[in-house]
């Protein structure tokens, strides 16, 4: 074939694919046999194609089976649908102006056409083209919303700095966490990394045509080199991928949005990197048959055995991802094994040429060192016109043997199926008679036989014992029969006998009529056995029983070893030769118009799991992995499993330098171009840390400088000793040192009261009583923590020069009684004071004491506020003071176990605010009325949402049910009729909700705190946690 025959060849399977894109975006039909036909019978006349398929109003077509079974397509080579079926429902679309929907129609289709003349781009880039606008337009978007919508960077690039070895994260550019996901898990592929980093573009870039595929691949492959040099060498905890998604975004044009399809995604960027490879592969090898790597690591091939109208064929196909079917199916190797066989396949076995039977199977000939699996968990419902996730669990396995998949072991496998299909059956058959016995009866409530049998027997030996002492019984009396002469006797004179039927009436008396009769047995019990008849009984149930239960475990044992045996069918050496390990899983959570997603990735040097989530990168475990990956348990479920070729290494080994034999790592593993662009970056980032350190360090002189004026200016307390209200100066604490002073004077003899001795003696007694409250245990409400400063400072070991301090400050307070002896002290104390040299006390260290003393106070007064409104059912104003106390109380508890209050205590009640902000919320959106929806929709997005990844970045078990519990309120909307206007509002807002990302966002400032005494606090404080004790929180 020559070079012109093969460019027209190509460029008409491309047209063809084309027009079938065209033809099932506007008719709605996914079945590409059903499409295919259409174009046949149309000639390629689009509009003659969708009158076809419009006419046929929902019938079900007679389908074709030349065109089912035949597995090449032309212009599909890459990727094909292995073993899905085929959806034969066609969407009727004429409605009752069937003119106008075909002009309608025509006209769309005209404008398809002339778009893909002009500018060459198919629907499949175009709906590319619409997820990257809307993930650039939603960055940007980002920058005008209001402050607490914002996903913001942290001020403090020491908090944004890489920790030495982490792997590097990827920011959330606005809905890219699919971006993310799939590039991390390519990443860490060592020879994937290696292949982009050393990519060099061909040398005659000019004078290759500036067609739209260079235009596009050769600036995504440098910006994806120096992405992937970022996350190589950078001192940055994360990095933007911005430039690469500006890159794909622009490679379009469309200005429609969409959600991305991840599959799609990943289809085409391996598509792009394949024809990046291909220019230079062309380049490096004229002459020769050039060899693609990106073909070479992600592409294998499977041959196609069939029988069609008993005539036998094969066929060869490529693959690069493969498609499976989830939906009825419990682990990968069901799935695998259902794709590969089609049809009735018991004709492939057998010499009868005249077979009208059909089927094929699929055998891998070539497999890929990377074997990417694609779950299909994703369905549309005709019904309700909307497509719907597959939650159904799918176990996968960590090592996964291909041997039983191969070409080369086709006859073994055969057998072995056969015998899978034998021993099945036969499992089948136990499975039944084993289910008569543990589910016995005809009724709709059926129970084990051998329990049925076992109450038989205790029914049997029990023994009557009845209401009341009853001599002999006549067994000739129907049961009850008393009841009739108790009530005659009742009801007045006697009746004659032969008259008794005719003449009673009956009259109704309810304590007489609800009476039990006197002979009815306690329990149930034989009325008349004989021993005889009770000894029989009693062996042949004892004996029948036993026959029940070994029937039963012989069974049970029959299953269980068959289980065991279909379970080791491929465990011998020869099917364990081709070793696949679990290199990647994609996980996607949500519904299937929203959702977020991440990576897990194997780190194979740690031997550990790793969960890459945006920014953030966090060793893991199979536990969680599985817990997350195999579906069932919550909205979230794998959608993509990467297998490596175990005995393959380079894949994921280092490299090493050939003269040193040191293994690379950081910048030494880039080439120059990309090792100059790190150390440009890094250059940046570590200038924006010193300038940060400079501002830190200039504002800490200034915060110094104030304090020592303020100091020297007015020698006052620290505020909180002195502490001014309204109303009152704060007597409590003078009359606490005036009671030392009084107390140390009595104790002390007439010749020792000096002013020196008396200070010392009361600094003993008062220390003396504050030693005493810090070693009670008491109740939350009564805290002697925020009565003095000094309890705070011993029960978190403050040392011994800051508690001498902080009493002498105490007791030098000019605001002391103005009698003799106690202002006498207070001069002693200031003098002292004014004695202590700057090295006996690190006044650093005292001003750090008191200041997170004065944030506890501050951290106290937000959670008495907060708690205060959740009690009055305020949530909305709660929010804020619950928050900012629970963020504070942690930074506070780092430092030590009573620097804070009980932080469960206080995130009990900052989830149960947040779940009836979601409660509330939800009520208003269920409402259906325009206020309410918008008012409730605003709750979400500028309370609850926000406050998600705070509850999510310390994976605390009932914050964790919490948010899952809000996510699946809103998820279960999605099912549910409502009017449009609601359910576009919905599609917009559930992806914000199931971010999972722990990216703080930043909040308004903390709400300003009202000054309290001492007294008033304590007070206050006091009364609102002995209510919470009893009014408890709706808590888990």
């Amino acid at each position: 074939m020559t070079v012109e025959q093969n460019v027209l060849q190509q460029h008409s399977q491309k047209h063809q694919q084309t027009l079938l894109n065209q033809l099932r975006e506007v008719t709605g039909t996914t079945d590409v046999q059903l499409l295919q036909q259409a174009l046949q019978v149309s000639h390629g006349d689009l509009a003659e194609a969708v009158a076809f398929l419009t006419e046929k109003k929902a019938k079900v077509p007679q389908q074709d089976e030349a065109t089912y079974y035949q597995t090449t397509q032309v212009g599909n080579d890459r990727y094909i649908s292995v073993g899905s079926q085929a959806d034969t429902n066609v969407i009727d679309l004429t409605g009752d102006d069937k003119d106008d929907l075909q002009r309608a129609i025509a006209l769309s289709l005209e404008e398809s056409s002339r778009a893909f003349r002009e500018t060459g781009i198919t629907d499949e880039e175009q709906a590319i083209s619409r997820v990257l606008e809307a993930s650039i337009a939603e960055n940007k978007a980002s920058l005008k919303r209001t402050h607490t919508e914002v996903w913001s960077d942290s001020p403090n690039p020491h908090d944004r700095k890489r920790m030495e070895n982490c792997p590097v994260g990827l920011k959330n550019v606005g809905n890219t966490c699919w971006f993310s996901a799939v590039i991390q898990s390519l990443f860490n592929l060592l020879e994937f990394q290696r292949l982009v980093l050393h990519y060099s573009p061909p040398a005659r870039v000019q004078d290759l045509p500036r067609n739209q595929k260079e235009h596009r691949n050769l600036p995504f492959m440098q910006e994806l080199r120096n992405l992937f040099s970022l996350m190589v060498g950078s001192k940055r905890k994360y990095v933007d991928p911005s430039c690469a998604v500006e890159i794909l975004k622009d490679a379009f044009k469309s200005s429609e949005s969409q959600q991305q399809d991840v599959s799609e995604f990943t289809h085409k960027l391996l598509d792009w990197l394949e024809d990046a490879f291909q220019m230079k592969a062309e380049e490096d090898r004229e002459g020769e048959k050039p060899k693609n790597p990106m073909v070479e690591l992600f592409y294998g091939r499977f041959l196609a055995v069939g029988v069609l109208e008993g005539k036998k064929f094969e066929n060869t196909e490529m693959f690069g991802q493969y498609p499976l079917q989830v939906n009825g199916f419990k682990d990968l190797h069901e799935c695998l094994e259902a794709a590969m066989i089609e049809g009735e396949i018991e004709s492939l076995h057998s010499s009868a040429e005249n077979s009208a039977r059909s089927g094929q199977e699929h055998w891998f000939t070539e497999l890929p060192p990377v074997l990417t699996f694609e779950l299909s968990r994703f369905e549309f419902n005709q019904a309700l016109g909307r497509p719907e996730k597959i939650h159904s669990k799918l176990e996968f396995p960590s090592m996964l043997y291909m041997d039983r998949y191969m070409d080369r072991n086709r006859e073994i496998t055969r057998i072995k199926r056969e015998e899978i299909r034998r021993l099945k059956e036969h499992l089948t058959l136990l499975q039944q008679r084993l289910e008569r016995y543990l589910s016995y009866g005809s009724g709709p409530k059926r129970f084990p036989l051998a329990d049925v049998l076992q109450y038989a027997m205790e029914f049997t030996s029990s023994k009557p014992v009845c209401t009341s002492p009853v001599g002999d019984i006549d067994t000739s009396a129907p049961p009850g029969g008393t009841t009739g002469q108790l009530l005659t006797a009742e009801q007045g004179p006697s009746i004659p006998p032969e008259g008794l039927a005719l003449q009673r009436v009956p009259i109704h008396k309810p304590f007489t009529q609800s009476r039990l009769p006197p002979d009815l047995p306690m329990h149930p019990a034989p009325r008349h056995i004989t021993e005889e008849e009770l000894r029989v009984l009693e062996g042949c149930l004892h004996r029948w029983r036993s026959e029940v239960e070994n029937d039963t475990r012989d069974l049970q044992g029959s299953i269980s070893r068959i289980h065991r045996t279909i379970e080791l069918m491929y465990s011998d050496k020869s099917m364990m030769q081709v070793p696949y390990r679990l290199h990647a899983v994609l996980v996607h959570e949500g519904q299937a118009n929203a959702g977020h997603y991440w990576a897990y990735i194997y780190d194979p040097h740690q031997r550990c799991w790793m969960k890459y989530n945006d920014i953030s990168v966090t060793k893991s475990s199979w536990e969680e992995l599985v817990r997350d990956s195999f579906g069932g348990y919550r909205n979230a479920s794998a959608y993509c499993l990467m297998y490596i070729n175990d005995k393959k290494p380079f894949l994921i080994e280092e490299e090493f330098n050939k003269e040193t034999g040191q293994m690379l790592s950081g910048l030494d593993k880039l080439p120059p171009d990309l090792k100059a662009y790190v150390k440009e970056d890094n250059g940046l980032f570590d200038k924006e840390m010193e300038e940060w350190n400079t501002l830190q360090t200039r504002k800490a002189q200034q915060e110094k400088l104030a304090l020592a004026v303020a100091t020297a200016a007015t020698a006052q307390d620290p505020e909180y000793m002195e502490q001014p209200s309204p109303t009152d100066y704060s007597r409590h604490l003078q009359e606490d040192t005036e009671r030392a002073i009084s107390k140390a004077a009595a104790e002390q003899q007439q010749e020792e009261r000096s002013p020196e001795g008396l200070l010392t003696a009361a600094i003993k007694v008062e220390y003396t009583r504050l030693l005493r409250f810090s070693q009670e245990d008491t109740a939350p409400g009564s805290d002697y923590r925020l009565q003095h400063v000094i309890v705070y400072f011993i029960q978190n070991q403050a040392p011994k020069k800051i508690l001498e301090r902080t009493l002498l400050m105490q007791f030098a307070d000019r605001n002391l009684g103005f009698n003799e002896r106690c202002k006498s002290i207070m001069k002693v104390a200031r003098a002292k004071l004014d004695l202590i040299k700057p090295e006996e006390i690190n006044m650093e260290e005292y001003e750090m004491w008191h200041q997170d003393y004065r944030n506890f106070r501050e951290t106290t007064i937000f959670l008495m506020i907060g708690l205060e409104l959740f009690q009055k059912k305020s949530f909305v104003e709660a929010l804020m003071y619950l928050i900012y106390s629970y963020q504070y109380n942690r930074e506070l508890l780092v430092k030590g176990l009573y620097r804070g209050h009980d932080d469960e205590l206080i995130g009990l009640y900052r989830r149960e605010c947040l779940l009836k902000l979601n409660e509330n919320a939800a009520g208003m959106f269920e409402s259906g009325e325009e206020p309410e929806v918008s008012n409730g929709l605003s709750i979400m997005n500028e309370l609850v949402v926000p406050c998600i990844p705070l509850l999510l970045v310390h994976d605390i078990e009932k914050d964790l049910l919490s948010v899952e519990d809000m996510r699946n309120r809103w998820c279960s909307y999605l099912g549910q009729e409502m009017e449009p206007n609601l359910q576009e509002k919905l599609t917009d807002f559930l992806p914000k909700l199931l971010d999972c990302s722990t990216e703080i966002k930043s909040f308004h400032d903390p709400p300003k705190l009202p000054t309290y005494s001492t007294l008033e606090l304590v007070e206050r404080y006091s009364r609102v946690m002995a209510s919470l004790s009893r009014v408890p929180a709706d808590g888990r």
